[in-house]
């Protein structure tokens, strides 16, 4: 039974881990938009597995998902 409760704290350990680095992931690329736009720059994004080149200011800075 110790096996199964270790095993279950270790699924809601990787789920807060996996959240944790999902939330720090998602800030950064907020944070290089935001920059990205202050020096009117382009950054480059896949798109349905294309390669593209936006103009930053083209990105809306607020719940951007960028995938």
């Amino acid at each position: 039974m110790a096996k199964d409760n270790s095993a279950f704290m270790n699924l809601v350990e990787t789920d807060k881990l996996t959240d944790k680095i999902t939330e720090g992931v998602t800030l950064a690329i907020q944070k290089l938009i935001e920059k990205t736009q202050k020096e009117d720059g382009e950054l480059v994004i896949s798109v349905n597995g294309k390669v593209t080149k936006v103009r930053a200011r083209d990105i809306k800075s607020e719940g951007t998902a960028v995938s």
